[in-house]
């Protein structure tokens, strides 16, 4: 996660009260399956319980935000030390591994909170948005990273709680997972609609191939809305020519790898990788399992037969890599990724509307559809580059807290690109850069092969 940079314009701000009040009810919509119960669990220490999420979302628009506000009276000063995630200059934190013990505040509290926030937000955008400059903090307010605008610190708010939504889909499909009666997330009339067959009803069983010329090329953020600062400084880089696969790689191709011993193959792997296989026993993509020669997936309609024509999705970078490596070929470089996502003919795979997205209530990848051009560009799985997760030449980090939100998060890390079906739609682009550490499997995160092509 990154602090980030807009070229917002005044008239496009004027609808920010409408923006935050609506991504905080799809926080709100997300937690509507779940039990008080379900809200408690975390089942590993990369993972958090859904009613942290719920407060901790909260408590960044008041910790970053709220000290604008004249006369504001924070609901507990005791959930600034609870609910800080990893913002060392904000003040100590509890260790992210007990977050699940956190019986109390209860929901309910919680959910105040989450109310005395909101209603705070709103005098507070009511009150930045006359002015022609930023707002200042009050007298005797705590300055917390910049001061900056309070209209561009909203939509880094924004920005931040939609990671947080993804986080909150993924983080309850693993405790759910966890528990051995592999409950659902979703279920009802959903269910039939999620799985069935009729939607998307390609057959990608042939994998073609599109190239590109490479060159001097620009990436990373080139303005016109916001973006997070690990996107910037747009820069120039030299790419040779490149192919890149039309479709992510399916179950179906998954499972070949995994029948011909991928996971018994030594030669298959990096070193990092193989010991990660050897240590956790790793013999498929996590939440699958084998019941009678049948392989099964739990998905956030409870467990399915796998399904040969969807992506294959859980997967590492380890697991990516070693499979692109089965297969003949290696994995985007991320400069070749976001350059694809620009340049291709293909105009589909330049926008993520149309795509499976959060906003498509699936929660699941989808086979790709059919057609000619790249597909699957955006949403249904994260894509694993080959990239390391460094800053750009010039990149800088904020003054203050904020700085910590991204920068320095840069090192033992690979990036990801394109979203998932987990994804809010607003929030993904083509200089998107996610960020996970090689061994990770609990996100939504796929495979998609690319070659050289001298």
């Amino acid at each position: 996660m990154s602090s980030g940079v807009s070229t917002t314009t005044a008239g496009q701000r004027s609808d920010l009260a409408a923006q935050y009040l609506e991504t905080r009810r799809t926080t709100e919509r997300l937690v509507e399956p779940l039990n008080a119960e379900d809200m408690m669990v975390q089942s590993m220490s990369d993972a958090s319980p859904a009613k942290w999420h719920l407060a901790h979302t909260s408590w960044f628009f008041e910790t970053f935000l709220l000290t604008h506000l004249p006369g504001y009276q924070p609901l507990d000063p005791q959930y600034r030390f609870l609910f800080n995630s990893y913002y060392k200059q904000v003040g100590s934190h509890p260790n992210r591994a007990i977050r699940g013990a956190f019986s109390r505040p209860s929901l309910e509290e919680v959910r105040r909170y989450r109310e005395h926030v909101d209603s705070a937000m709103l005098r507070l955008l009511e009150r930045a948005s006359v002015a022609a400059h930023p707002v200042a903090p009050t007298a005797g307010a705590t300055r917390v990273g910049q001061p900056g605008d309070v209209l561009l610190l909203t939509e880094l708010g924004i920005n931040h709680e939609q990671q947080h939504q993804e986080l909150i889909v993924t983080d309850i499909k693993h405790a759910l997972w966890s528990n051995p009666l592999r409950p659902a997330y979703w279920a009802g009339d959903r269910v039939a609609r999620v799985f069935d067959p009729s939607t998307r009803a390609g057959d990608p069983r042939h994998m073609s191939w599109l190239a590109f010329a490479g060159g001097e090329c620009e990436i990373g953020h080139a303005g016109g809305g916001f973006a997070f600062d690990n996107e910037s400084p747009r820069h120039c880089v030299r790419v040779q020519p490149f192919r890149l696969a039309a479709r992510l790689v399916t179950n179906r191709e998954y499972l070949e790898f995994i029948n011909d011993g991928g996971y018994r193959r030594p030669e298959l792997w990096l070193s990092d990788g193989w010991d990660q296989v050897c240590a956790a026993g790793w013999q498929a993509p996590l939440y699958w399992e084998q019941r009678e020669n049948v392989w099964l997936a739990f998905t956030t309609s409870g467990m399915r037969p796998v399904a040969p024509e969807e992506p294959v999705c859980h997967v590492s970078y380890y697991e990516a890599d070693a499979f692109a490596r089965w297969a003949g070929a290696r994995l985007p470089r991320e400069e070749e990724w976001e350059i694809a996502a620009t340049q291709s003919p293909d105009a589909s795979s330049q926008s993520p509307e149309g795509a499976n997205l959060l906003d498509s209530g699936r929660l699941h990848p989808m086979a790709a559809p059919s057609g000619a051009g790249l597909q699957q560009m955006f949403g249904d799985v994260w894509e694993w580059t080959s990239g390391p997760y460094v800053a750009y030449p010039g990149y800088r980090p904020a003054a203050g807290a904020l700085g910590e939100y991204n920068g320095k998060f840069m090192c033992n890390q690979m990036v990801l690109r394109g979203g998932s079906c987990a994804t809010p739609a607003s929030h993904v682009r083509a200089s998107y850069r996610n960020f996970f550490p090689p061994h990770a499997r609990w996100q939504f995160m796929g495979i998609r092969l690319a070659n050289d092509s001298f």
